[in-house]
C-alpha cells in the first residue's frame, strides 16, 4: 500500500507545473516544516526534503515519506503609461513537493527529492498598448521543477557530508511582447513572443557539510552550483546568448541553536547568483551593436544578486505538537530602470511571515502544516525601450501548505 502512495506521490509532482515567485523567482523554503520557519532550518529540519537546502542535513530524516501540497495566492500588477494592470489571470495555484529518506546503514542516508525551484505566472486582464497589439495580453508562464537523488554521510558523532544531482526541467511560454520586436536581430517576433510552450532540461549539483558544534549549537554550509540548462529554442531571440536561461547557483549557511529543551532557533542566509545568467542579469536599457535581444550580451530583465536572511523558531509545545514561526527579508533583484521588462516579472517581493506546526499521530505519522505571508512590496523606476512606461511593479503573496509524513 505504502509502495503504490510512494509511486503515485511522484507521478503528481513530476506532472505538476509549480508557478511562483517569492525570493526573486526561487522558492523561499523547502519542505513544509522549512517553510514555517520562513525558509530557515537547513540544519534542523527533521525531513527529507531539508537536503534542498543542505544534502548533509539529509541524515536528520531518518526513513520516512513527505508528500505535501501548497496552495499559492500571488497577488501581481503593474502600472504602465499612467494606468494600472492587473497581472491576475490564474490567482491561485497547487504547487505539490515530494521527499524520500532511507538509512542504508549506520553511517549513509539516501533520498530522492522532487519539488519546484522556482517560477512565474503573468497576465495582465487587458490589452497594454506598446506591449501587444490591440485585443492582446502580455504574459509569461514559467516553472522549473528539480529531481534531486542526494546521500548523506556521517562521518562521525559531530559532522556531515552530502551531495545531491540536480536534475532539472523548466518549460515557458510567452506572449504579448510584440512592441520588443525592433530589439532583435530579425526585427519580427517569430523567436521572441507567441511560440507556445518551450521546454528545456539541465543538470548541476549541490554538496553540502553539516557540524555539531556541541550539544547547543549546529552550523552548516552548502553551495548548489548553476543548473546549466539546454536552450528555450523558441525564445531564441527574447533571452540572452540565444535563449540561455540557465538556473543560478546559490549558496546556504545555517545555523540551528537549542535555547532551551523545548526551543530551538533557526538562523540561515541565502545568497542567489542572478547576476551570473546574461538572460536574468543584463540590463534591459542597454544600447549597442550586440545588445539586440537574444544576442550573446543582449538585453535581459535588469536582475542582481539577492541575499536572503531568514529566522525561524521550533517549540515542542507537547510530545505529539510542535510550533513554529519565521521571519525573512531580502532586498529585491530588480533594477528601477528595468521596469519595463520585469511587467511579465515582478518578482519584487522582500519580507515574508510564517506560521507552522507538526501534529504527530500514535502510528508515528506526521502532519505539517504552514502559512505563509510574503507582505506586499513595489518599485517605481523610470521604465525603457520600445516606448513604454512601466513605471511600478507591486506583488503581494500567502499560501498555506500541508504534508503527510509515514514511517517506511
Amino acid at each position: 500500500m505504502k509502495t503504490r502512495i510512494l509511486v503515485t506521490a511522484i507521478a503528481t509532482a513530476l506532472a505538476a507545473a509549480p508557478a511562483f515567485a517569492t525570493n526573486g523567482y526561487f522558492a523561499h523554503g523547502w519542505g513544509a516544516k522549512s517553510d514555517g520557519m520562513a525558509g530557515a532550518g537547513s540544519v534542523l529540519s527533521k525531513e527529507a526534503l531539508v537536503g534542498a537546502s543542505n544534502p548533509a542535513s539529509l541524515s536528520l530524516a531518518g526513513d520516512r515519506v513527505d508528500f505535501g501540497l501548497q496552495l499559492f495566492n500571488p497577488d501581481r500588477s503593474a502600472t504602465v503609461n499612467g494606468v494600472d494592470y492587473s497581472l491576475n489571470k490564474e490567482e491561485l495555484f497547487v504547487i505539490p513537493e515530494f521527499g524520500y529518506s532511507k538509512r542504508l546503514n549506520e553511517f549513509v542516508t539516501a533520498g530522492l527529492l522532487v519539488y519546484g525551484n522556482g517560477g512565474m505566472n503573468t497576465e495582465s486582464t487587458a490589452n497594454i498598448p506598446n506591449y501587444s497589439p490591440a485585443g492582446r495580453k502580455t504574459g509569461v508562464d514559467l516553472s522549473q521543477l528539480f529531481i534531486a537523488p542526494t546521500i548523506s554521510w556521517d562521518i562521525n558523532d559531530a559532522n556531515s557530508i552530502g551531495v545531491a544531482l540536480n536534475l532539472a526541467y523548466q518549460r515557458i511560454s510567452v506572449y504579448g511582447l510584440d512592441g520588443f520586436a525592433g530589439f532583435t536581430p530579425s526585427n519580427s517576433t517569430a523567436f521572441l513572443t507567441d511560440q507556445g510552450y518551450s521546454d528545456s532540461f539541465g543538470i548541476g549539483g549541490t554538496i553540502g557539510w553539516k557540524g555539531k558544534v556541541n550539544d547547543k549549537l549546529t552550523l552548516g554550509a552548502s553551495y548548489r552550483s548553476r543548473t546549466y540548462m539546454s536552450e528555450f529554442e523558441e525564445y531564441k531571440e527574447l533571452f540572452a546568448e540565444q535563449g540561455d536561461f540557465d538556473i543560478p547557483a546559490s549558496i546556504d549557511l545555517g545555523l540551528a541553536f537549542r535555547a532551551t529543551p523545548a526551543l530551538s532557533i533557526a538562523f540561515d542566509i541565502q545568497h542567489i547568483f542572478y547576476g551570473d545568467v546574461k538572460s536574468i542579469a543584463n540590463p534591459n536599457n542597454m544600447n549597442g551593436a550586440n545588445t539586440q535581444l537574444g544576442n550573446d550580451d543582449g538585453k535581459g530583465y535588469g536582475w542582481d544578486d539577492m541575499t536572503v536572511f531568514k529566522l525561524g523558531f521550533e517549540y515542542q509545545a507537547k510530545d505529539n505538537l510542535v510550533l513554529r514561526a519565521g521571519v525573512s527579508h531580502g532586498d529585491q533583484p530588480i533594477g528601477a530602470d528595468d521596469t519595463n521588462f520585469n511587467v511579465t516579472a515582478p518578482a519584487v517581493v522582500e519580507d515574508h511571515l510564517t506560521l507552522g506546526f507538526t501534529y504527530t499521530l500514535k502510528d508515528g505519522d506526521e502532519v505539517t502544516g504552514y502559512y505563509m505571508h510574503a507582505f506586499d512590496n513595489s518599485i517605481s523606476g523610470s521604465g525603457t525601450g520600445g516606448g513604454n512606461m512601466a513605471s511600478r511593479l507591486q506583488l503581494e503573496e500567502d499560501a498555506i501548505g500541508v504534508t503527510y509524513s509515514w514511517k517506511i
